[in-house]
Formats: structure tokens, C-alpha cells, sequence
């Protein structure tokens, strides 16, 4: 979790105190283009691949890192 806030961090406005609730979109601010550039991003840190289908259940960085383990566990 922590790698994944150092990561989450340069997208974050200054002053923002990122925990497992932060909201991406509300809190964070992050439109389409920005999540896209995110996805790639922990696609290529974790070695994983993000469908685009779970992106609507992923809200807060608690839901992403869930999604991002899950990819991990299951990914041979």
C-alpha cells in the first residue's frame, strides 16, 4: 500500500492527506485523462494488467489497491 501512495502522491493536490478512503475523483480530482495516465502507471510498477471494466467499482485507494492485489494474486 505504501508504493501505491508514492505513486497516488504527484496526482494529488497539495495539502491532500491520502488514506484508504480518499476518494479518486472527489478528493483527488482525477478526470478521465489523469486515471488513464494512473493506470498505466501501476500497470507498468506492478506488472499487472487493469481492464477498464473494474475502473467503475474503484472509488477510493482502498478499493484501487484491492483491485491492484487481486491483479496480482491471479496474474501468473
Amino acid at each position: 500500500m505504501h508504493r501505491l501512495y508514492e505513486i497516488l502522491a504527484p496526482h494529488a493536490d497539495p495539502g491532500i492527506v491520502l488514506v484508504e478512503n480518499t476518494d479518486l475523483v472527489v478528493d483527488l480530482g482525477l478526470d478521465s485523462p489523469r486515471v488513464l495516465d494512473l493506470v498505466l502507471e501501476l500497470e507498468e510498477h506492478f506488472d499487472v494488467s487493469v481492464p477498464m471494466n473494474v475502473l467503475p467499482d474503484v472509488q477510493t485507494i482502498g478499493d484501487l489497491a484491492r483491485q491492484i492485489q487481486q491483479l496480482i494474486d491471479t496474474t501468473p
